[in-house]
């Protein structure tokens, strides 16, 4: 008589011969998921290389490409922003800074700087806007450090990958260049508080903000006779 054993081995043996269906491989399903996860990342964060024109201080568009990204790591002042000092003491005697239009001069150097070079833009993420954020390139130069190093940009909270980012803010801060040499908003404040975001915004409606401030990036430019002759470097 047969065994308990062989009688079961026998029983088995068609399952086991029988050929093994996508359901049956679990471990191969997986693997072929994290593949196509891996995939999908790749795909989701591209690169730009191209011409392209700012729409802002800190934001391109790649016309060949439908593409529009914001450089990352930096902000600058908003197209309707104004930076001026409300807190000036002694008009009559010293004249006082004018109103600056810190994010057209922002957007102007950006658009001056890029030209007509070839951009490369890798991106690297996204804001909470849902625009790409990318560290770009002109010229071989990272159009983002370039900006701080003239002061038309700031560093954005939060850690900063390249080290030579602070070095070059704490340089232009010291040197008054750009936005520096101005008393401006800090930028997130100015975007919860503007009500009129429109480019025909006159300099009081700032004036009024930067009086009312809860948070500032720039000290008071007490001393106009320091300014100095250029601040677009």
């Amino acid at each position: 008589m047969m065994s308990r054993v062989a009688a079961a081995a026998l029983w088995a043996l068609p399952f086991l011969l029988a050929p093994a269906h996508a359901a049956d491989l679990v471990h191969s399903h997986g693997q072929t998921s994290t593949n196509a996860g891996a995939r999908n990342m790749t795909e989701s964060f591209p690169v730009y290389r191209g011409r392209a024109a700012a729409i802002d201080g800190r934001t391109l568009w790649f016309p060949d490409k439908a593409a529009k990204v914001r450089l990352a790591g930096i902000d600058a002042c908003e197209l309707p922003q104004w930076a001026l000092d409300p807190t000036w003491r002694e008009r009559e005697r010293i004249k006082a800074p004018g109103p600056v239009p810190c994010g057209p001069f922002a957007k102007a150097w950006l658009k001056r700087t890029i030209g007509s070079k070839t951009v490369s833009c890798r991106v690297i993420g996204s804001d909470v806007d849902g625009v790409p954020l990318a560290k770009c390139l002109a010229g071989g130069k990272d159009i983002a450090l370039e900006m701080i190093r003239v002061g038309r940009a700031r560093i954005v909270s939060g850690p900063v990958a390249d080290p030579a980012y602070w070095s070059f803010q704490r340089y232009a801060m010291a040197a008054r260049y750009g936005m520096w040499a101005t008393y401006v908003l800090d930028m997130d404040e100015w975007r919860a508080k503007a009500v009129d975001r429109t480019l025909s915004r006159r300099p009081i409606a700032d004036f009024n903000l930067l009086a009312e401030r809860q948070s500032e990036i720039s000290p008071p430019f007490a001393d106009a006779r320091k300014k100095p002759l250029r601040t677009d470097r």
